[in-house]
Parts: structure tokens; sequence; C-alpha cells
């Protein structure tokens, strides 16, 4: 089956030149003549030739005034241009390459060195084509792997999101809930500016995907105290206080050396600071104020929002005016003056994805 003909544009000012160039080529290629660089312009905007022979020395507007205009443009830049030139002018020539050309031919041209040159840069910008499909395939390959292995790290996340809420079972749907509520105080951070200079730069999927992972040192707690239908003693609270050290220890022994993992790092903020006060009454490490870092100030108001309105053994769950009002008690005390400020705005969405 024959291949149909390729296109090529030869422009050139002088008639003779226009009737040799096209004879040589006609036998090999479909040739379109065009007497001008400005007819050239008019005509690329509804045929777009594999190549451009373009004479240099043209009235009105010259090859090299041409071929800037050519390469300034995204739908013709890409277009091999051959110039075609009766002067003998090396650095006429240079000129003409640094502005993109490929080649040269000095007219009159010899038919069969003219057909070799095309044949050759057709060659080239045919394996430069195959070459960018098969970069774009390959990106597209690893994009999809990249996919499936998100694909599969969320899975294995929510089973151990699951295997955390199996053992803890006075805490519900904490996990999930807190993940949903995180999102909505992230978004409305990023938009108020808040620490423009840190929160612009999150990646608010990882960031929802390893906050699940904040309670996971819950494993490591005895199910006398994780599933007390009780309060706990001072002595039990002690214990149940190392959860935040437990999951510590898990994402450190995951990081293995890696420590620019960023999943890794958002996971062991959360998961460190989670339970810290702005007063410096918290845990573990009894940090205050800005000393606690943006993202676990943060978690620590989704996390009390879903305690006071969920469900426990030992009390029955606050309403989300309740709520709202007890947590805006701890402004300054427990939580951020400006995050809290913030959750207040934000509040209504929370109560919807409850």
């Amino acid at each position: 089956m024959e291949h149909p003909r390729r296109l090529i544009m030869l422009v050139d000012d002088n008639r003779t030149n226009l009737l040799a160039g096209k004879t040589a080529l006609a036998n090999d290629y479909v040739v379109l003549t065009i007497p001008s660089a400005r007819k050239m312009l008019e005509t690329l905007e509804w045929s777009k030739p594999e190549l451009i022979l373009l004479d240099v020395d043209m009235p009105e507007m010259n090859g090299f005034e041409a071929i800037e205009i050519l390469k300034s443009h995204p739908e013709t830049r890409d277009i091999p241009v051959m110039f075609l030139t009766a002067m003998g002018e090396s650095a006429s020539e240079l000129g003409g390459l640094k502005l993109g050309a490929v080649d040269y031919i000095t007219k009159p041209f010899s038919a069969p060195l003219l057909l070799k040159r095309i044949e050759m840069h057709l060659l080239l910008r045919d394996r430069e084509r195959a070459l960018q499909d098969y970069n774009d395939n390959l990106q597209a390959m690893v994009a999809e792997k990249t996919k499936s292995v998100l694909r599969l790290q969320n899975k294995l996340l929510a089973a151990m999101a699951e295997l955390i809420e199996g053992r803890d079972t006075t805490t519900g749907d904490h996990i999930v809930n807190t993940r949903r509520y995180l999102g909505i105080l992230l978004n409305a951070a990023m938009e108020a500016g808040i620490e423009a200079e840190q929160s612009s730069g999150w990646n608010v999927e990882l960031l929802l995907q390893s906050c699940q992972l904040h309670d996971i040192g819950k494993i490591c707690i005895h199910d006398n105290i994780l599933q007390k239908p009780g309060r706990l003693t001072p002595e039990e609270f002690e214990e149940m206080k190392r959860h935040v050290l437990f999951g510590l220890s898990f994402i450190e022994k995951l990081e293995d050396g890696e420590e620019d993992i960023l999943f890794l790092q958002y996971a062991k903020t959360l998961i460190a600071f989670h339970h810290e006060k702005w007063d410096g009454s918290g845990y573990p490490y009894g940090l205050s104020a800005e000393n606690i870092p943006l993202l676990g100030r943060m978690m620590a108001i989704v996390d009390v929002y879903d305690a006071l309105t969920s469900a426990r053994p030992y009390k029955k769950a606050f309403s989300h005016e309740e709520a709202l009002r007890i947590m805006l008690e701890g402004r300054g005390v427990h939580f951020d003056p400006w995050l809290i400020d913030l959750f207040e705005r934000v509040a209504e969405s929370f109560r919807s994805a409850s």
C-alpha cells in the first residue's frame, strides 16, 4: 500500500526558481509553490507542510524575518525550514542557523542533493516525533502506574485505619470524620492565607491520606485501656498518652533513612502534635503557642470536634452548637486563637460533613 506523498512548501519570489524546484521534487512530494513570505504565512493558517524551503532574499519580508515569525508561534515553530540562497556568505548562513533553520541550499541547486537533504531532515523529524510519542507514552504509563500505587496505598491506609478502629471500639468513625474535617480546615486556611509561605506548599491529598495514621500508635495500647467502657484512671490515661510516641516510632521505622518522603513527614507531624495545647498543657512535649507546628494545631481542632460530637461509653454526643461553644471557650487555651476563629467561620461545613 502506497503512503501519501508529503507536503513541501517552496517559497521564492522568482517564478523560475519555483518552477525548477517543483520540477525537481514533484515525483516524490506534493509541492506547494508560494511567491512571498507574507503569502506563506497566510497559507500556513490552513495548511501545514512537513518542511519549508524558504528563499532568503525576498522583497517586503525576507527569509530571516519570516523564520522569526514561524519560530514565535507554537503551530509552526517545529516545521523544519531550509533556506534557499544565492549568497555564499558564511556569516549569513550562520545567522540563519541561529534563527532556527535546519539547513542551507545554494541556488542554483542540484536536484539530487536537494532531494537527499530533504529526505535527511524529514527522517530526523520522524525520529523526533517517534521519540516524543515514546516519551508521551512513557509518561502516561508512569502516571498510570503512580495512580495504581496511590490506589494501593489508599487501600492499605484504609485497612490500617479500620484495624485501629476495630481495636478501639469506643471511637466510632473517628478516622473517617477527622479526614473530612481536616480537608475543610486545610482549604479554609489556604484560602485565608494563614501562614501562606507554608500553607501554599501543602500537598492536600497527601495530608489527608497521612492524617488517617494520627492514632496509629493505639495499636500498641492494651485492650483493657483501649476498650474500657468508662473514664480512664490517671494511670490508665498516662498509658493512653503513650500512643503518640508509639505512633512516631512506627513511622520512623517506615522512613528507614528516607526522611524526604513527604507523606511520612506529614504523618509524623500530625501524630506528634495533635494533643499539644496552645497554653502548653498538652502532651507529649508540652509545647505552647506557635512552637506547635501549624498542622498539629489544626489536627487538634478536628480531633476535639469529632470527640465532642461523637458518643462515648462515658458521655453522650454533644450537638454541633454545644461542641462549637465548648471549643470557642478553648480559644487561646487549648486552641490557636487564629485557627479557632477560622474554625468558627467554617463550622457549618463541619456540621454538614458529619
